[in-house]
């Protein structure tokens, strides 16, 4: 199992960055997918997954209506529409899956939200 992640990057805020991941080495289309995310000095959180069909989507309520979780099985790819960028989304992103009972990360991909 392979996750990549990119698109992060520096942004002032209230702006826009689409991040994604490349999955490969599973059936992608057969697992849900995550986003966590974690700040310097604080835990990581969860804050966005998509089941595999793509038809159900979950935020933490820190994202709701700000952050968009969707996916593309012909590309293997996750990818995050992030909007209204606050300082306080600085953090490095995560894609995750769970397969066979295991949790996989990427390396993550750093957001930062600054003027």
């Amino acid at each position: 199992v392979q996750l990549v992640e990119s698109g992060g990057g520096l942004v002032q805020p209230g702006g826009s960055l689409r991040p994604s991941c490349a999955a490969s080495g599973f059936t992608f289309s057969s697992y849900i997918m995550s986003w966590y995310r974690q700040a310097p000095g604080k835990e990581r959180e969860l804050f966005a997954a998509i089941t595999s069909a793509g038809g159900i989507t979950n935020y933490a309520d820190s994202v709701k209506g700000r952050f968009t979780i969707s996916r593309d099985h012909a590309k293997n790819t996750v990818y995050l529409q992030v909007n209204s960028l606050k300082p306080d989304d600085t953090a490095v992103y995560y894609c995750t899956v769970r397969f066979k009972g295991v949790e996989y990360w990427g390396k993550g991909t750093l957001v930062t939200v600054s003027s």
